[in-house]
């Protein structure tokens, strides 16, 4: 193997595992430094650069971080429930305890560019384009029906989960920039947007299509049935405010799991969630199902809806067939009748949340814009941009329905290209991170961080009474962590961008590292091929996704090979190594968004980033 260039943004990066993993590539062990250390303020300008919505996201992210947090790996090999750190509810805490920012955010451009920027929807995505661009000098204009931004932040996630207030105060720091929002607008006309003089559109509408249900007696009992997209937006601004005594939920994701939970406090008795796949198959978060379970909301599996019962107009109840899944040779599973008698379920309304679709009637079919077979818009997957070279798309409009933090990644994207594109350079070439490495050494065996690895499990985040939020649909059901939890939780992240760095010229060959590795992670061994390499190795490195570093060439003709992966980034090897041929130093990667820096640094197009 190569001796690994640590010069290249990606080797370290993977190694942070949560930041990785991060769509937006929040520095997350960075701010959880500060969350520990009482920097509110500066962990939640941390995370306002990388991910914009802090304070929404730290209550509602789908958090692809923590499968992927090095804490939960490290617990799994010793015997114990593997938790990762609870990295979604400690941004949260930087939100919650920041204090004023308003001064610590970026002022509206003293002048404008002259170019023009038109955003569709004001959902995430469209906001983070708005963002990015605005303090540029862009003129940045935000198009939406409704009467205030969010988008589906604001008529899809229950006040339960989100209050209004953050919305408001997160969406403001945006269009406080310069932004100029022009609500109670909806396009109906790309062409008619293009004539209006904009040099880029960005389309961030969403996927606001729910599907529906056509099977026997959808029409006949219409009334009293409801696609959940739509309940839930008519409960947010008000249009809804109670149900009927028993109500049955079709889907299995997180919109099903939220109106589910909306239902039970509009006065749902019974309230029961039905599902085509099994428990563990569900879209739903994890902790969405448990969210749900936990208020005594029932889940039915394995059941397909075959008929809505009715009587004189009236829902009465819904027939479903019982299945089972099965698996052909290919391991690929079909579910087939189970053979059971058909279930029925009385139910006096239904709320329909199986999937939603994207809409863009408002596209004319000749504007340029190319469309695949199933509605989606063909696109540059690295630029976002469409076939037609001034129209952009993201967020959930672009792919399909993600979390959050998914089209917020989508809008710093896409406000690259149009950055790039408008200063004439190829939006394909993107802007590539400058890492940056500093030692943390303060003395011969001190550091400037916290190595102490010990076992502790992880911290549950405190619940209002249910007699309380149960009766309240804008009750917080979550309270956040205190400071004092807040901090017992930050302490078992394990630092993993403070990385080993390792000094060939310096290495006598000692072992002495080796012998002091808690987890066999170093060893000194004569080069080979990757995938022969890894098995020789003190503990064969298992995991082919997380790379080797390799520093080849040292004088007994042997390679240091360590496994990144099994790292637990205690810093023994350090301060054990007598020649300082091992250092700790931490790894900081910012993404580069739009602006001067995307417009230096690149790299060709499809290389990582």
């Amino acid at each position: 193997m190569q001796s690994t260039d640590i010069g290249h943004p990606d080797h370290f990066h993977k190694v942070v595992d949560c930041q990785w993993a991060c769509p937006a590539h929040t520095p997350v062990p960075e701010y959880i430094r500060l969350i520990a250390e009482g920097r509110y303020a500066d962990a939640y300008m941390i995370n306002w650069k990388s991910n914009v919505f802090p304070g929404v996201l730290g209550r509602t992210c789908d958090r692809p971080c923590e499968p992927a947090c090095r804490r939960g790996r490290v617990e799994a090999t010793s015997g114990h429930a593997p938790e990762p750190v609870a990295i979604c509810r400690l941004k949260r805490v930087a939100a919650d305890y920041k204090g004023d920012v308003s001064a610590r955010m970026p002022k509206p451009a003293a002048q404008r560019n002259g170019r023009r920027i038109a955003c569709v929807g004001a959902g995430p995505a469209s906001l983070t384009v708005a963002r990015d661009l605005a303090p540029l000098g862009y003129e940045v204009v935000v198009f939406d029906g409704e009467a205030k931004a969010g988008g589906f932040i604001r008529s899809q996630i229950p006040r339960f989960r989100l209050p209004e207030s953050v919305i408001d105060e997160e969406v403001g720091y945006i269009l406080g920039l310069g932004v100029e929002f022009r609500s109670g607008r909806r396009i109906d006309s790309l062409r008619a947007l293009l004539d209006e003089g904009f040099d880029a559109v960005f389309v961030g509408c969403g996927a606001p299509r729910g599907r529906d249900l056509e099977i026997p007696g959808r029409r006949e009992a219409a009334a009293h049935i409801h696609l959940g997209i739509d309940w839930l937006a008519s409960v947010s601004f008000g249009h809804v405010s109670e149900v009927a005594p028993r109500v049955i939920v079709l889907g299995g994701g997180n919109t099903a799991m939220d109106c589910c939970r909306s239902a039970r406090r509009l006065g749902g008795a019974e309230v029961t969630v039905v599902v085509r796949s099994g428990f563990e198959e569900m879209k739903a978060s994890p902790w969405e199902k448990e969210d749900a379970q936990h208020e005594g909301i029932p889940i039915r599996n394995y059941l397909v809806p075959l008929a809505f019962l009715h009587e004189d107009g009236r829902l009465t109840g819904m027939r479903f067939q019982p299945v089972k899944p099965e698996y052909d040779e290919k391991g690929r599973r079909q579910l087939v009748p189970s053979g059971e008698p058909d279930v029925d379920i009385p139910c006096d309304e239904v709320l329909i949340a199986v999937g939603q679709e994207n809409a863009f009637p408002w596209i004319e079919r000749d504007a340029g814009i190319e469309f695949d077979r199933w509605g989606l818009p063909k696109l540059d997957e690295r630029t976002l941009q469409s076939t037609h070279p001034k129209v952009f798309f993201g967020g959930d409009a672009a792919f399909g329905p993600k979390n959050i933090i998914w089209a917020v990644a989508h809008g710093h994207e896409a406000a690259v290209s149009i950055d790039r594109m408008l200063e004439g350079l190829d939006p394909r070439e993107r802007p590539i991170p400058a890492p940056l490495l500093v030692s943390q050494k303060m003395g011969i065996h001190e550091w400037s961080y916290d190595n102490d690895i010990t076992l502790a499990a992880r911290n549950k985040v405190p619940w209002a009474p249910p007699e309380q939020t149960l009766n309240s649909i804008s009750a917080e059901v979550e309270l956040g962590f205190d400071p004092k939890l807040a901090f017992k939780e930050a302490q078992r992240c394990l630092n993993c961008d403070v990385q080993t760095v390792f000094t060939l010229e310096k290495c006598i060959e000692c072992d002495a590292c080796v012998d002091i590795c808690p987890l066999d992670c170093i060893t000194f061994t004569t080069n080979g091929e990757e995938s022969e390499l890894r098995q020789r190795l003190s503990a064969p490195a298992l995991n082919p996704t997380q790379d080797l570093y390799v520093a080849d060439g040292l004088k007994t003709g042997r390679a240091m090979v360590k496994d990144e992966d099994l790292c637990l980034h205690c810093g023994l090897c350090a301060e054990r190594c007598p020649t300082g041929a091992w250092d700790m130093q931490k790894f900081l990667l910012e993404m580069v968004h739009a602006g001067p820096g995307c417009r230096s640094r690149h790299v060709t197009a499809g290389a990582s980033v």
